[in-house]
């Protein structure tokens, strides 16, 4: 279909769908039979082929002898980077985990050292007066 049958088919259903309350039951009835008969002559989209090439490496990698060596070096790209993903991920996460332990550590050092009584610290009261004596 061209430009202008196509616009012309746009707005004759864009009218159609306007319309179609005060259309009569026996036109609605037509038009879904000539759709139906539309849709049973149109065209059949054909099938679409994709091409995938498929690589070798010349030399000591190519041809089909070393198809296998070729899939374990393969496989072994996957791995390796994936491994030291995760070893990298491990080294952070104990990093981070013996941060805070220190950082614990350090409050706790801080408390025990302190002159005031533990007990202190869980009086609600002694809290806002800190608070208090912040501001």
């Amino acid at each position: 279909m061209n430009n202008k049958e196509l616009q012309f088919a746009y707005r004759v259903k864009r009218a159609l769908d306007a319309n179609l309350e005060y259309l009569p039951e026996s036109t609605t009835q037509s038009l879904a039979a000539a759709r139906r008969v539309a849709l049973a002559r149109q065209k059949k989209a054909a099938p679409v082929h994709a091409v995938a090439p498929q690589f070798a490496l010349a030399g000591a990698f190519g041809g089909n002898s070393s198809q296998s060596s070729f899939s374990w070096l393969g496989r072994l790209g996957v791995a390796i980077p994936l491994l030291a993903g995760v070893m990298l991920f491990a080294g952070l996460y104990e990093h981070e985990h013996r941060q805070r332990i220190s950082e614990l550590a350090e409050i706790d050092a801080g408390v025990l050292s302190d002159e005031l009584p533990l007990s202190a610290y869980l009086d609600h009261g002694f809290n806002a007066y800190l608070a208090q004596q912040g501001e």
